[in-house]
């Protein structure tokens, strides 16, 4: 199965964000992507985190929704929408107060198969970048799967999350005791954690659980001046990076191999060793 992760440097205007992802998209489909991964927060990036407030869509409607279920269908792709923001909480009188930072599945025909929503919200503080979503975001409380009847003739069991959760170890392993033979990370790594962390986290959580794993980013510089560290990138379950993009918007293809898992699996039965 070709897989496509997206790597953006996306602004704070929404339809430019769009017309870029539309093209990048098309480009991997174009490229023979069955499956194309967008990056976190791929539709904006604003000066403020309460300025994705406004653009909070409700569930199963709204511009950006639309646009995933359209790129979808016109390409005939399984898509993952990187995250979007979907209503959570309002307040007395109808503004979003709290948003989902949420990831959506679409299958070629444009329908929504999966919806999950970030479970562990980030916060850092080096006494120069401070970032806390918890002021913004609201939790989601359940890991997600879906299934991709894939034209390679195997059926993929794909589990989803989102940037920080990379950190969580445990998220990763329910997948693999599940079933999961690839997970996906559509992120937007800050530079200075990235640096150090990105792909170390990214390699362990394929060896681990001897999956492959797939990384769509964002990677430069955005106009809120925010610097990501970009470095999109596809790991194979024994942990080799099979491809990657330091920096700037493109594509970052590779094709996964159902027959590489199973091996990869035999010779180590890692999963089969577990105590705990």
């Amino acid at each position: 199965m070709i897989l496509a992760v997206i790597q953006m440097v996306s602004g704070a205007h929404v339809q430019t964000n769009l017309q870029q992802a539309a093209t990048l998209l098309r480009q991997a489909a174009q490229a023979g992507a069955e499956l194309l991964v967008l990056p976190e927060y791929f539709c904006w990036m604003g000066h403020h985190d309460r300025d994705k407030l406004p653009l909070a869509e409700p569930d199963s409607q709204g511009l950006l929704q639309q646009f995933l279920a359209d790129t979808a269908r016109q390409l005939g792709v399984w898509l993952v929408g990187g995250t979007i923001p979907l209503c959570a909480e309002t307040d007395g009188v109808g503004n979003t107060e709290r948003v989902f930072n949420s990831c959506l599945v679409y299958s070629p025909q444009g329908l929504r198969v999966a919806r999950y929503d970030k479970m562990h919200l980030f916060r850092f503080d080096n006494g120069t970048e401070r970032y806390d979503e918890s002021l913004v975001l609201r939790a989601g409380q359940h890991p997600t799967m879906f299934d991709l009847p894939s034209r390679d003739g195997h059926t993929w069991r794909i589990g989803l999350s989102v940037c920080y959760d990379l950190r969580f170890a445990e998220l990763y392993r329910h997948y693999a005791t599940a079933g999961a033979h690839l997970m996906l990370v559509p992120s937007a790594f800050t530079y200075t954690t990235g640096q150090d962390h990105w792909e170390v986290l990214l390699r362990a959580r394929a060896i681990e659980n001897l999956a492959y794993v797939a990384a769509a980013a964002q990677g430069g510089m955005h106009d809120n001046q925010r610097h990501t560290w970009g470095h999109a990138m596809l790991v194979d379950p024994w942990g080799k990076v099979l491809a990657q993009q330091a920096q700037g918007a493109g594509v970052v293809l590779a094709d996964l191999d159902m027959a590489t898992l199973t091996a990869c699996r035999k010779r180590l039965p890692a999963l089969q060793h577990r105590v705990l």
